[in-house]
């Protein structure tokens, strides 16, 4: 029901505008959702992973290359015991193409590898999504808490006035002396003291909220109010039963948790390295060759037996005389390599035990926090109870003072320790009660209900 009134509250009030507005719980949480550095930062570290995944599925692809060669050679060159001019000119280009025929399933294992990499590293964004959630949801109740104790300051500065107009008036007609005057006075400055500082600190808490949202413009910020009831009830949930859900769904347990799948699709990747690896490659080419100190390359006869030069071929019939087509079907065998792949599969059998370990450690801090969230919750409803009955006794006293004072049984010095304590009492119960809710606030953002206030 208490969430019911938070979030029926939030959601009824509108927005004027960026320097105008004030801003509710969720519209800080998105704004710094949108605009956090750290979460920008895992963001591309995320696309980074991403892109290692479409390039191990484009590694399904086969490769093409197109090979261009030009080759000049000047000079002699050694026929025997002598030797000869040998100018020439070379020119070859080829287009060729390699698949991956077989290795064992390398390729979808390291497919399967990625994908984990880039799930581990979306858990990793919504586990820094959550904790500036949290961060936030406790500066927003520290902001409520220091406007609750001006609040409190305010009131008790009201209360100094008046009995300072009373001090006057009495001391005016001679009722009471002049020392009376002086310290209602007095009372009067230091209460208003306390509610110059109280503004400060809740200026000071607004001014960390946009520290924390990284606004460029913090003078103009302000959060809407966010209505408390009076009184608040105990929680009853176990830690049990939070510490059930949080494993399920925290986000950190999930990204620890794929990072073990990770580890183990790693190894499944090393192992191929055993395999042998089936390759094919297809290919077409052609080339021109030109003996450049001589057109004539030998000789030749005729039908009538007659001596006929054979001179070069120009470059369209060579290139067309000469294409020619290349398929090749290859296996690569490992026999020995000084045994790197076993050492490597006992290298990533680590890694999986480093990612089980860190499970482990993960789940066992996590658990740890919500004990503490739970003790915290159980001893701040404690501590809220007996601020409860200081504030009700310290009340009453006041109100005894107050009547002694009128009735001219007591001093006004009594009176001021008594509003004093009073004013002490009901600080301690506003900072109990918000110590109390966000205690109760941290248990919800582990049970995963978020964080709504």
């Amino acid at each position: 029901m208490l969430k019911k009134v938070f979030c029926i509250s939030l959601l009824s009030i509108g927005v004027l505008g960026f320097s105008q507005k004030k801003w509710t719980i969720q519209e800080c949480v998105d704004y710094a959702i949108k605009n956090n550095l750290q979460i920008q930062a895992q963001a591309y570290n995320k696309d980074v992973q991403t892109k290692n995944l479409e390039m191990a599925k484009k590694e399904y692809l086969p490769s093409v290359s197109g090979t261009i060669n030009n080759n000049a050679n000047f000079g002699q060159t050694l026929v025997g015991t002598s030797s000869i001019r040998n100018d020439s000119y070379y020119n070859g280009a080829s287009v060729g193409a390699s698949m991956l025929v077989f290795n064992n399933g390398r390729l979808e294992k390291n497919i399967r590898k990625t994908g984990f990499d880039v799930e581990a590293s979306l858990q990793d964004i919504e586990t820094i999504k959550n904790n500036i959630a949290l961060q936030i949801a406790q500066q927003y109740l520290n902001v409520m808490l220091n406007r609750e104790i001006k609040k409190i300051s305010e009131s008790a500065m009201d209360n100094a006035q008046r009995l300072y107009d009373r001090a006057k008036i009495t001391t005016d007609v001679g009722t009471t002396a002049q020392t009376v005057l002086a310290e209602a006075a007095a009372s009067l400055a230091r209460e208003k003291q306390n509610v110059k500082t109280a503004q400060i600190n809740v200026d000071k808490a607004l001014f960390a909220m946009a520290q924390l949202l990284q606004l460029p413009d913090y003078k103009a910020f302000d959060v809407v109010d966010i209505p408390v009831p009076d009184e608040l009830a105990p929680q009853t949930e176990s830690v049990e039963d939070v510490l059930n859900i949080a494993y399920q769904n925290q986000p950190i347990v999930k990204a620890a948790e794929t990072r073990i799948k990770a580890a183990e699709a790693q190894t499944e990747v090393v192992k191929t390295n055993f395999w042998p690896t089936v390759t094919a490659t297809a290919g077409v080419g052609s080339f021109y060759n030109n003996l450049l100190n001589k057109n004539t390359i030998g000789y030749s006869v005729d039908a009538a037996g007659n001596p006929m030069a054979v001179t070069e071929r120009n470059f369209t019939q060579q290139y067309s005389d000469n294409f020619g087509q290349q398929l090749s079907l290859s296996a690569n065998i490992p026999i020995f390599n000084k045994g790197i792949t076993k050492l490597q599969v006992e290298q990533t059998k680590i890694n999986e035990t480093i990612a089980k370990n860190n499970l482990e450690q993960q789940k066992f801090q996590l658990k740890q926090d919500i004990q503490q969230a739970q003790f915290n919750a159980d001893s701040n409803y404690e501590v809220y109870l007996a601020a409860m009955e200081a504030e009700r006794s310290t009340k009453l006293a006041l109100d005894f003072a107050e009547k002694s004072y009128a009735a001219g049984r007591s001093t006004i010095y009594d009176v001021t320790i008594a509003r004093n304590n009073y004013v002490n009492s009901q600080g301690s119960v506003a900072q109990a009660k918000y110590n109390y809710l966000f205690s109760i606030k941290v248990l919800d953002f582990y049970a995963g209900r978020g964080i709504n206030l």
